[in-house]
């Protein structure tokens, strides 16, 4: 395949990965179901990644074992993470002293998430994961691999909420809030 096919294939994947998302988001019928389905295995294929952060130090996911994580898969040609970035940064804040860590999983270059966490000022750790990252998403529900997506486990590894879409600052602090309650 040449040099001009691959661009064009980068690009169609990342305009079908937003559409996705996209359409994703704007659905409004709550979940019918309590808990996710996961993959058996899919939650700690998760927290055995090894990725780079933004200063190019390997960061491992099982370094936050113990507090609530929250997981989310994003892009920053992702229109709707755009939209949903400043409120996970502002839930982040508001759980700063509590166990619980944020992690944003990034599918993009270092360059383009640098900037993009400057101007939204995002306080938590970003990591650069490759697309085959993005396949772990299916272990949760998300076949399609659509973004963005969320993960959250609670402080005892177990997969509690996964959204394909994107979250609302007040959904998801009432999420993690009760987590943090029922886990005291």
């Amino acid at each position: 395949m040449n040099r001009y096919a691959q661009y064009a294939l980068i690009a169609l994947v990342a305009a079908l990965a937003g559409a996705a998302g996209y359409i994703t988001s704007q659905s409004t019928a709550a979940p019918s179901k309590p808990a996710p389905v996961v993959a058996s295995g899919a939650t700690e294929a998760l927290l055995a990644l090894n990725l780079p952060d933004l200063a190019g130090q390997t960061q491992a996911m099982s370094q936050w074992r113990g507090k609530v994580i929250v997981v989310n898969f994003w892009a920053t040609w992702c229109p709707p993470c755009r939209k949903e970035i400043p409120d996970f940064a502002a839930a982040s804040r508001t759980f700063e002293h509590a166990p619980v860590q944020f992690v944003g999983l990034s599918i993009d270059t270092v360059e383009k998430v640098q900037a993009f966490k400057a101007e939204f000022a995002v306080p938590y750790p970003l990591l650069i994961a490759s697309s085959d990252v993005m396949g772990l998403a299916a272990g949760f529900g998300n076949v399609a691999q659509g973004l963005p997506f969320t993960v959250i486990i609670d402080r005892s590894g177990t997969t509690r909420e996964v959204k394909l879409g994107t979250l609302k600052q007040d959904e998801l602090e009432r999420k993690i809030r009760a987590l943090l309650d029922e886990q005291n």
